[in-house]
C-alpha cells in the first residue's frame, strides 16, 4: 500500500489530479489509515497509469471511463474499445487537416507583413476580417460520439 505522494511520483500525476479521478469515479476511494491518509494498492497505481496514458493520447474522461469498464470485465468483447479508439483517431485526423489549413493560412498572413505601421498591417487586417483569408480554416465539426449522449454513473469495479 502506498501513500498518495508516492503514487503521484510513480504515475507522474499530481496529487489533486489523483483526487479528481477519485471524485469522478475513475478509481475507487482508497483505504485510509487511522489518521486519514489515503493508501493505494498496486491495482490503483496500474489504473491511474492507464488513465494518465489515455489522457496523454487525448482520450476524454467519458471514453476512459468506458475503457476502464472494459478492463474491469475482461470477458467482454473489445469491439467497444476498438470503436472508441477509431472515433478518437478520426477526430485527430480532422484536427490535423484543420491544423494544416491554419498553418498554411498563418504562413501566408505572416509573409504578407511588410513591417510598416499597425494601421497598414496585413496581419491585423487578416485577423480582423475572414474575407482577407484565402482558404476556409474554420473548425470542423466533431465526430458524434455515443459516449457523449449522457454521462453514465461510474461503474463499480472489483477490488484486487
Amino acid at each position: 500500500m502506498q501513500a498518495i505522494g508516492a503514487v503521484a511520483k510513480r504515475t507522474g500525476l499530481k496529487v489533486p489530479t489523483i483526487r479528481f479521478y477519485e471524485q469522478e469515479g475513475l478509481i475507487d476511494a482508497p483505504g485510509r489509515t487511522d489518521s486519514g491518509r489515503r493508501l493505494y494498492a498496486d491495482a490503483d497505481v496500474r489504473r491511474l497509469s492507464f488513465i494518465r496514458h489515455a489522457r496523454t493520447l487525448g482520450f476524454e474522461l467519458d471514453d476512459i471511463r468506458s475503457l476502464l469498464d472494459l478492463t474491469d470485465h475482461p470477458e467482454r468483447s473489445c469491439a467497444d474499445a476498438d470503436r472508441i479508439a477509431r472515433v478518437h483517431l478520426a477526430e485527430i485526423e480532422q484536427r490535423l487537416v484543420q491544423l494544416s489549413a491554419l498553418k498554411t493560412e498563418l504562413t501566408r498572413i505572416v509573409k504578407s507583413c511588410a513591417g510598416g505601421k499597425a494601421a497598414q498591417c496585413r496581419v491585423i487586417e487578416a485577423l480582423a476580417d475572414h474575407v482577407h483569408c484565402e482558404a476556409d480554416h474554420a473548425p470542423v465539426k466533431p465526430v458524434k460520439r455515443a459516449t457523449q449522449s449522457r454521462r453514465a454513473p461510474p461503474a463499480k469495479r472489483r477490488r484486487s
